[in-house]
């Protein structure tokens, strides 16, 4: 899995690594039993530190879309195997809701956490 960052954007780096992993996950790119790169190689090859991977993952873990192995790294759980295209096809009908409605991406987002609290 290819990863990018965007150091100059808003949201921070572990957050935008962590989005990558579950964007994968819910599309079906990684499937369960995946492995991902080990933090230090991949803390290398961003060239940021070893540490905001790990907080990456360490998230991912504690949604349960990651287990973290010692000598194993991050492996992609069963959970991420669920099948997301009924949510998807719900999301993308709130998106075209919140359009219509005129609705910034930052509302539409922060209706959706008020929803799932």
């Amino acid at each position: 899995m290819l990863f990018r960052i965007d150091p100059t954007a808003g949201e921070p780096i572990f957050a935008q690594l962590a989005a990558q992993v579950r964007s994968a996950v819910t599309l079906g790119r990684l499937a369960p039993g995946t492995r991902l790169p080990a933090a230090r190689d991949l803390a290398t090859s961003l060239d940021i530190n070893v540490h905001t991977v790990l907080r990456a993952y360490q998230d991912l873990r504690d949604e349960g879309l990651v287990e973290l192995r010692r000598g194993r790294g991050a492996v992609v759980t069963d959970r991420a195997g669920a099948d997301f295209v009924p949510l998807r096809v719900a999301l993308d009908a709130v998106v075209a809701e919140a359009r219509r409605l005129g609705l910034s991406p930052d509302a539409a987002a922060a209706l959706l956490r008020e929803a799932l609290r």
